[in-house]
């Protein structure tokens, strides 16, 4: 074991002056030097405590004061030093309960023998403890480092796809637009069959060029969500429906909830890569998605009946759909808990709610509720407002 190399500075609770010299020859005959100062009071330790210490001895009784008290008040401090209980004469239950308090060792005072590798020991002990926990913040500061990246890349490319997106939209599905009528008015002026043919056939690759530009935009921005995240996951459930022939019910709780900027399109995400795992991994007849909000915290719910994932499928090195929606929860203060079972999978997202999107949830519920009907007013206005 490797000694300081400075004198250990040491604070013992000892209101004997013999037996604190005593303690300190023990230490000093077995090469350990020491730099200590005595104390025996309550007030004396408190302000002690203040002061650079490298080791506490402590005398379990004192007059007004025990070394248990002490323990405590070190605790207390939330300074991490080694502690030492010296005793003439302690109990096995005692000693049992300053070990379990903090205390490194405990020692007799007829058996001082063992002083001076104890505290060596418990030296050694404290030094390991603190680099353990420097490892710790320091692995914690660098998981938070590596959050805050995942963040900072997934905001960059939500942006980089709104934008080409946009692009798409205005240029490339611009161009195929005005195209595609430059194809139809050649069509429409021309006598010749096989001119017509070839405008027909262009035409029809055209529309697909279209129907694959809006497709890919929607991939990259969901247009959709434009109308809310109620409407984009109303349509989702049911493109998901049609797609798969997976029956996939959706519910809420608010109709056209109010929400902070980023939830509507991590909900979305979130929803949107959980029914694609459905479609490709789970074999389920059935899914679910429901969105509720309650208690200050968006939760959004899709379960499905299939076969469920094992351990090892959610252990995959590659496997990053569903550590991709952990980071994009995070972007806006959220988390997804995941659980599974041979009868179904559940992936649940929770997204608490500041104060000002809870008091706008609630105004739109508000908005939501049916006005009381008037006597010239229909029986069902929804209805009558869908048949007009």
């Amino acid at each position: 074991m490797e000694r300081p190399e400075h004198a250990v500075r040491l604070l013992h609770i000892e209101d004997s002056e013999p037996d604190h010299a005593l303690a300190m020859a023990h230490v000093r005959r077995a090469g350990l030097r020491v730099n200590a100062m005595r104390i025996e009071t309550r007030e004396q330790f408190r302000a002690a405590l203040a002061e650079p210490w490298d080791m506490i001895l402590s005398d379990y009784n004192l007059p007004g004061f025990s070394g248990l008290e002490a323990l405590a008040m070190l605790r207390g401090s939330r300074r991490l030093l080694p502690f030492i209980l010296v005793s003439g004469e302690i109990g096995e239950d005692t000693a049992v309960e300053a070990m379990r308090n903090g205390a490194s060792d405990y020692l007799l005072k007829n058996n001082l023998a063992r002083l001076a590798p104890a505290i060596e020991h418990a030296m050694e002990a404290v030094r390991t403890q603190r680099a353990h926990e420097a490892a710790d913040h320091a692995l914690q500061a660098s998981r938070q480092q590596l959050r805050e990246l995942a963040q900072h890349l997934q905001a960059s490319i939500d942006t980089e796809r709104a934008a080409i997106a946009r692009e798409i939209h205005d240029d490339v599905g611009g161009s195929l637009t005005a195209l595609k009528y430059e194809l139809h008015w050649v069509l429409a002026h021309s006598g010749e069959p096989a001119v017509r043919q070839r405008m027909e056939s262009a035409i029809e690759t055209v529309t697909n060029a279209l129907d694959a530009s809006q497709r890919i935009m929607h991939n990259l921005r969901p247009a959709i969500l434009e109308q809310g995240l109620v409407a984009a996951l109303q349509w989702m459930a049911g493109n998901f429906t049609k797609r798969t022939g997976i029956e996939c019910r959706f519910q809420t709780s608010h109709e056209t909830p109010v929400l902070p900027a980023g939830v509507p399109l991590v909900a979305y995400r979130t929803a949107q890569e959980a029914l694609t795992n459905v479609s490709k991994h789970a074999g389920a007849t059935r899914a679910d998605v429901d969105l509720q909000i309650g208690a200050g915290v968006l939760s959004l719910e899709i379960g499905d009946n299939g076969r469920g994932l094992a351990a090892p499928d959610l252990a995959k090195a590659r496997s990053f759909g569903i550590r991709g929606l952990h980071e994009r929860a995070a972007t806006v203060g959220g988390w997804v808990d995941l659980s599974s079972a041979p009868g179904g999978t559940t992936l649940i997202l929770s997204v608490p709610l500041d104060a000002a999107a809870l008091d706008a949830v609630e105004e739109a519920s508000e908005d939501d509720r049916p006005a009381v009907p008037s006597a010239d007013a229909p029986a069902n206005p929804t209805s009558e407002a869908r048949r007009t």
